[in-house]
């Protein structure tokens, strides 16, 4: 059983909300990188979704396409990347490491080798925002087969075909966009979201996290009454853009503390 699933699972029997934060690897600077995932793990996150630089991330807005930008002016690349999981695992074997990025730094690699790589280094399950599940349904089976979990983007656009198609070859948990348009963006409609979530958990059997639109403790607990979990990212790389960088690793501690205590408050 994976991490993730192993994770997910406990959370469920204590009828707890996953807390699945954000970070762009390499940002605000390399050496950060692994004491931030700590300051994620001791703040009360669940899994940690670590994001791959890439110089054209049409899914993120500006936020965290700045902080790409600063990582790969620093030099950080996927190797980079796994570099920090590495550094990650010497001290935590516990807490799920998901790669959240772009299908172009994996096919340079090669997808053989970036799935031996990842497995190594202690990944868990890997996000491709522009692997649709039609399309990638050999590199999912050969995740699979390595012990990582393919995870699946689904949006409000999503039909029940998509939908369906997601199901079939998702493992670890599917990754709601609860906006229509990139990062960071748009105004939360509960509401809508609310209507989507069994729509979608008709199709697929793996627990549901939300994010994109998750800036607080009341919107984070407003999406986790009614999702398995909630993901934050734009929030967090805004928390390390305002604080001095002697201080970042405290402020993103403190930050995701205050939505973990949110979180706990859901019965």
């Amino acid at each position: 059983m994976s991490r993730i699933k192993v994770v997910l699972n406990t959370l469920a029997e204590q009828k707890k909300k996953g807390l699945i934060p954000f970070i762009t690897a390499g940002d605000p600077a390399p050496d950060l990188t692994v004491p931030l995932m700590h300051a994620l793990v001791a703040g009360g996150a669940d899994i940690i979704e670590l994001g791959v630089p890439f110089s054209d991330p049409m899914a993120d807005g500006p936020v965290i396409q700045r902080a790409s930008e600063r990582a790969l002016a620093q030099g950080v690349g996927m190797r980079d990347v796994l570099q920090f999981v590495t550094e990650f695992r010497r001290t935590n074997q516990s807490t799920p490491v998901v790669l959240m990025g772009y299908a172009n730094p994996i096919e340079r690699m090669g997808a053989g080798v970036f799935v031996e790589a990842a497995k190594q280094a202690g990944v868990d399950g890997v996000l491709v925002v522009d692997y649709p599940p039609e399309e990638c349904e050999d590199f999912a089976m050969l995740m699979k087969e390595n012990g990582l979990d393919p995870i699946f983007l689904l949006a409000p656009t999503s039909t029940d075909e998509r939908i369906e198609q997601v199901g079939k070859v998702a493992s670890g948990y599917v990754y709601y966009v609860s906006l229509k348009g990139v990062t960071g963006s748009g105004h939360l409609d509960l509401d809508a979201v609310a209507e989507k979530i069994p729509a979608i958990k008709k199709h697929v059997k793996v627990p549901v996290g939300v994010g994109f639109g998750i800036r607080d403790g009341a919107t984070a607990k407003a999406i986790g009454s009614v999702s398995d979990a909630v993901v934050i990212g734009s929030r967090i790389i805004q928390e390390l853009e305002n604080t001095p960088r002697e201080n970042a690793v405290q402020a993103v501690q403190t930050f995701i503390t205050g939505i973990r205590s949110a979180l706990d408050e859901i019965r």
